[in-house]
């Protein structure tokens, strides 16, 4: 799995997350058995591709107050102090520290930074496809999920009825840079 030749179309270079195609995504359980589920509606980032997949890395930024639960009540709440702080804290950010494999994933380890705590974090990544889109310009498609612990980030509300874990799904496409 750690070759370009195991990848169909891998190019090395430089990619731009689009976030119009993509989706950064999270739940969290409630009470121990519901379920709440969310976006992050602004984000950018860029995947560098190198030769060897394994030098690959990854950078992001999401803007924490573009929350979206679609409970509008809750989205400004979760803004608040306790929370996301969005007003101290606008953004959340992921740089890649490595990446390895295993099995047919691909692990990306990296510095989560929330809160102005940084955590190392892995996202169990897979290569959805790396092909040529309709206006010509090479479009990799990556999901990924990781799971993140609230309390070490600094959340320091709802811990009587919110679960620590938070489940997180990215689902990426990213456009070559000429």
């Amino acid at each position: 799995m750690s070759t370009q030749g195991s990848i169909p179309g891998y190019e090395a270079g430089t990619w731009v997350i689009d976030s119009a195609r993509s989706e950064v995504a999270f739940q969290v359980r409630m009470l121990g058995f519901m379920k709440t589920r969310g976006t992050f509606d602004a984000f950018e980032g860029t995947v560098v591709l190198a030769d060897n997949p394994l030098d690959s890395s990854v950078n992001a930024v999401i803007q924490a107050t573009s929350v979206n639960t679609k409970h509008k009540r809750r989205d400004q709440d979760i803004q608040h102090a306790g929370y996301l702080d969005t007003g101290t804290y606008p953004t959340i950010t992921f740089a890649s520290t490595g990446v390895r494999t295993e099995g047919d994933a691909f692990l990306v380890d990296g510095d989560l930074t929330a809160l102005a705590v940084t955590k190392q974090s892995t996202l169990r990544l897979t290569v959805q496809g790396i092909e040529t889109g309709a206006d010509g310009k090479k479009t990799a498609r990556f999901s990924a999920t990781t799971e993140v612990s609230n309390k070490a980030i600094g959340v320091t509300k709802g811990s009587a009825f919110i679960n620590d874990t938070s489940l997180v799904f990215l689902e990426i496409v990213a456009t070559k840079q000429d």
